[in-house]
């Protein structure tokens, strides 16, 4: 598929659906595999020993959670049906069940570990099932504070690697290696040809490998004491189903970090959607609701196995920026590495052998550029107060507490710790101000009736009466009423007869006065597959005159509405239309 003229990001070489060459998606794969599989290798492995675990449990819950990731990966890479994603989403153990992960293996052992991330995994699919109804909490502002706090999360750990050099090695040769690894990465991804650009990341992780192994840094005993093939004695630890004191303890902050674990996959996923297509497209929820899916089954599977939850990485965003390949194919490769990875400890020992200092630079590049896709997610639908409060607030809030600034004791105590996360206080600082703007916003008022034509009369005597009680004029009620009707017909057209099944499909609209006008919302269960927004994007640049006639609608639409957002879940679609009122009409 080529680009158009139009084109949002030109320099996207293989977009989403497109398939770029086998060594490409396996190089591509690899990177992204290196540097990211360490992570649910090292962090199950402390949490069993902070925990004290049998020391023949911990190379079972590594092998658990590396084998989780990869099918995850590979799940949210393929998306069937309302399973996964369609994006490169790479999964991994969650940082921010570290805690209460500890706590449950000290008050129950594995067992009631594997019971709790159960129940947080059941939680977490029912919320990518009913995710529609969350819809005026999970905000752009939301997703965007998230995504920028991932990286003040990672940056104390990452700026720790850069010292992270064996005993004996010289002061010089950490900032060396890390300084050989960023120039590599930003040298070539600003001046490389386009060829070259592609494994840039690759390269200054293989120069900062260089220059470190020069300085005896880079740790050959342990390569070469790992086994080719080899795998752990099955320890799965089954499920505590006695719910004592200790379970029903744990379940709130278990839920709570399932909930900020669904959220970051949220956000990790919009944050892709941005950068995987050359023509911007609105977020695509469904989409969003396959990769919560594929986080919840992968939980349920690692609660079986007795080993912590995990959750989505946001590295590939920002590698997509870099190399300009955001293909669902590297997601498959990177998926199949990790699965490769469980049957080969020589290779696992080759990448965790990699040297502190290069791994932090490499991430330091990576977060960077996370931060500001985060920093447009929280833009993309432009700022008003409310919204410079919500994402600046929660951001300083998770600066804060994630730095031990506010009252380090008192949150140490509260909830296993969990609020010492600074993605976990800033996200659920910014998710309860959204709330409190929905409740404190004018009440909407409502009709519900069924999706069809005939339910135009209906329709315009609702609008009329919200006309009269709003002291809105003619012109007002017969934009709405044009407004209502083209949506409708848009609605219809694209669902075809309007029944699913034997029954036909109900509609509830709403109406909520605005300082300038109205917000209508038409709520309607599962419709067609092309989205309004995308289609008023496209105007224009469709040239057959059946498409044309097709979008009469659409055109009629965009020029009575003053914003126009088509929100698509698997059960429902909705479309909200702001409508102003016309100047002859205002008081």
């Amino acid at each position: 598929m080529s680009s158009g003229a139009g084109a949002d990001r030109p320099g996207l070489r293989y977009q989403a659906d497109e398939t770029p060459p086998l060594r490409l998606s396996a190089g591509l794969g690899l990177q992204l595999a290196v540097l990211t599989v360490v992570i649910p290798v090292l962090l199950p492995t402390a949490v069993m020993r902070i925990a004290g675990a049998p020391e023949d449990y911990l190379s079972w819950a590594a092998f658990a959670a590396v084998a989780v990731s990869g099918a995850g990966t590979l799940l949210q890479a393929v998306r069937y049906g309302r399973i996964g994603a369609g994006q490169v989403l790479v999964m991994g153990s969650a940082g921010a069940f570290v805690g209460v992960s500890v706590a449950a293996i000290a008050e129950g052992g594995p067992a009631l570990l594997a019971t709790l991330v159960v129940c947080s995994a059941l939680f977490q699919l029912l919320v990518a099932a009913r995710l529609a109804l969350f819809r005026r909490l999970l905000t752009p502002a939301v997703s965007g504070t998230v995504i920028m706090l991932v990286p003040v999360t990672v940056v104390p750990i990452v700026f720790g690697m850069l010292e992270d050099m064996p005993a004996g090695s010289p002061a010089h040769a950490g900032p060396a290696a890390a300084l050989a690894t960023v120039v590599a990465i930003v040298g070539t991804s600003l001046t490389g040809p386009p060829a070259l650009r592609l494994w840039s990341p690759i390269l200054g992780v293989a120069a900062g490998t260089a220059v470190a192994a020069g300085f005896g840094m880079y740790d050959l005993e342990r390569v070469a004491a790992a086994p080719w093939v080899g795998l752990p004695e099955w320890r799965a630890p089954g499920l505590d189903l006695e719910f004592g004191p200790a379970f029903w303890a744990l379940l709130p902050a278990f839920l709570l970090a399932a909930l900020i674990g669904s959220i970051r996959t949220m956000s990790s996923c919009i944050a892709m959607q941005r950068v995987s297509w050359r023509n911007r497209r609105p977020v695509d929820f469904r989409s969003v609701q396959g990769s919560v899916t594929v986080e919840g089954m992968g939980n349920l599977f690692a609660g079986l196995a007795g080993t912590v939850p995990n959750t989505t990485y946001s590295l590939a965003a920002p590698l997509a920026e870099i190399t300009g390949i955001a293909s669902r194919a590297v997601g498959i490769a990177t998926g199949a590495i990790f699965l490769l990875v469980v049957w080969l400890p020589k290779v696992l020992a080759v990448v965790l052998a990699i040297p502190g200092p290069v791994v932090g630079a490499y991430l330091i590049v990576l977060m960077a550029m996370l931060f500001v896709i985060g920093m447009s997610v929280a833009l993309q639908d432009g700022m008003d107060y409310r919204k410079v409060m919500i994402v600046g607030f929660s951001f300083w809030l998770g600066v804060g507490f994630q730095n031990g600034l506010i009252y380090p004791d008192l949150v140490s105590d509260l909830a296993g710790g969990i609020l010492g996360s600074g993605l976990t206080a800033g996200g659920l600082a910014a998710i309860l101000m959204t709330w409190l703007v929905e409740v404190t916003a004018p009440r909407p008022r409502r009709i519900e009736t069924v999706c069809a034509l005939s339910a135009l009369p209906e329709v315009r005597e609702f609008l009329r009466k919200c006309a009269a009680r709003n002291g809105w004029g003619e012109a007002m009620l017969n934009r709405l009423d044009a407004v209502s009707e083209e949506t409708l017909l848009i609605l219809l057209r694209e669902a075809g007869d309007g029944r699913v099944g034997k029954r036909s499909r109900q509609l509830r609209l709403s109406l909520t006065r605005e300082q300038r006008g109205a917000k209508l919302e038409f709520v309607v269960a599962i419709g067609g597959d092309d989205n309004i927004e995308e289609r008023l994007a496209l105007l224009g640049d469709v040239n057959d005159e059946g498409r044309l006639e097709r979008d009469v609608s659409i055109r009629l639409l965009r020029h009575l509405a003053s914003s126009v957002r088509h929100q698509q879940y698997h059960d429902v679609d909705i479309v909200t239309v702001r409508v102003r009122q016309p100047m002859a009409d205002s008081r």
